[in-house]
């Protein structure tokens, strides 16, 4: 299938009374943690709104069925949309469980279950019609290739966040410490957006954490840092989104510098935390140097003269490369510092296939992924995991 049918079919589900649900498939979404959970997660609020009768918490486990076709796959079924409730029912040795799924795929040979589609952006479009049952219409992205063509309407879509579209500032509930209301921003952001590093600064002005572990510290900032961005959007962009839209281009006008803004925060989000960290525990490093002429690691232990100096021991060198995503993205780190053989790579994705983490191992990739992370993880590869606090150790061991 072309690019160019890709981009007819967004086009296609941007229609008015279509809302999308957009978001990475997780580890427990796929399957390839073994969790045998019945489906992908969306999240409740959510599904109450296009399927108001799944909300109806008196009766046990409401479900709607309905029709989806993964057309990136060429597959259609008939799927159940399901509130297992049974936290707020008496049902007697049975999981104490608050959730929704979706249901009916039939296991690894749909695409949504398949754990190689681990990672993968995926687009659920919903059609909701008066006169027509509602269906629902997906793409789980192939390539990132693909997933650029989806994100150049969405913005960067990060492992955990479920993102609404057309609506823009709608996602994840919001954590309250970081939810700036427009008088809490400083005057100077209103007038013109501030850098990622202006953010970030903040981010950190609220959620120090300080003394806390460097992978929690890491993904408690990261989440600060969203909630605050998403805060000035809304005190930039919600107003005149509440004025409504005489057109579709005039949406677009609007909607578009949203999703460019956001992609370049992406990234350079990931890799802003880290340095700071870094900084923060007084490593030595070089920071997007450019080694071997024409190579660009994210980040360089202990220094740049070090790797150049070829009588200074490759075994004590050190590279990270940051990849919120790894899908297909972790191969590029291979053509990074031709000195150093292993090649670390910190993620932020929420699971990665039994046989993608093989194929790493043997190309030489170490995985670096928060701890809290690591129960995402197929339980075969937790073990191999390397924690940021566990890097950071090694690095100074390295020093000593």
């Amino acid at each position: 299938m072309s690019l160019d049918e890709l981009r007819a079919w967004l086009a296609e589900q941007d229609q008015p009374g279509v809302t999308w649900g957009v978001k990475r498939l997780s580890a427990n979404d796929t399957q390839a943690n073994h969790s045998h959970q019945a489906g992908p997660y969306i999240p409740k609020q959510f599904l109450f709104d296009i399927f108001p009768p799944l909300g109806q918490k008196d009766v046990p486990n409401p479900r709607v069925s309905f029709d989806l076709a993964i057309d990136s796959h060429h597959d259609v079924r008939e799927i159940t949309a399901i509130w297992y409730n049974n936290k707020f029912h008496q049902v007697d040795g049975t999981q104490r469980r608050n959730e929704t799924r979706i249901t009916g795929f039939g296991g690894s040979s749909s695409a949504l279950l398949d754990p190689e589609s681990t990672g993968a952006l995926t687009v659920f479009a919903f059609w909701r019609d008066e006169d027509q049952p509602t269906r629902c219409h997906v793409w789980v992205a192939r390539n990132d290739v693909e997933e650029g063509i989806i994100e150049e309407r969405t913005g960067p879509v990060e492992p955990g966040q479920w993102v609404t579209y057309p609506d823009l500032l709608s996602t994840l509930p919001r954590r309250a410490a970081c939810r700036l209301a427009r008088e809490d921003l400083p005057a100077e952001w209103l007038k013109a957006f501030p850098t990622g590093e202006a953010i970030l600064r903040k981010a950190i002005a609220l959620r120090p954490e300080l003394s806390a572990d460097v992978d929690h510290r890491l993904m408690v900032r990261r989440e600060c840092e969203f909630e605050v961005y998403r805060s000035l959007e809304e005190a930039t962009y919600l107003p005149r989104i509440q004025e409504g839209f005489k057109s579709v281009d005039d949406l677009l006008a609007l909607s578009q510098p949203i999703s460019q803004r956001r992609r370049s925060r992406g990234g350079r989000s990931l890799e802003l935390h880290l340095k700071t960290i870094f900084e923060e525990e007084k490593l030595r490093f070089a920071w997007q140097p450019t080694v071997d002429s024409n190579s660009h690691p994210d980040f360089i232990f202990p220094s740049v003269d070090a790797y150049e100096d070829a009588a200074f021991p490759a075994g004590r060198l050190r590279m990270l490369a940051a990849k919120s995503t790894v899908r297909e993205r972790w191969r590029q780190v291979l053509e990074e510092a031709d000195r150093i053989e292993t090649k670390h790579l910190l993620t932020v994705q929420e699971g990665v296939s039994e046989s993608q983490f093989s194929s790493m191992q043997d190309a030489g990739v170490q995985l670096v992924v928060p701890e809290r992370l690591h129960t995402r993880y197929p339980k075969a590869v937790r073990p191999h995991l390397q924690s940021l606090e566990s890097f950071i150790g090694d690095i100074r061991a390295l020093r000593r």
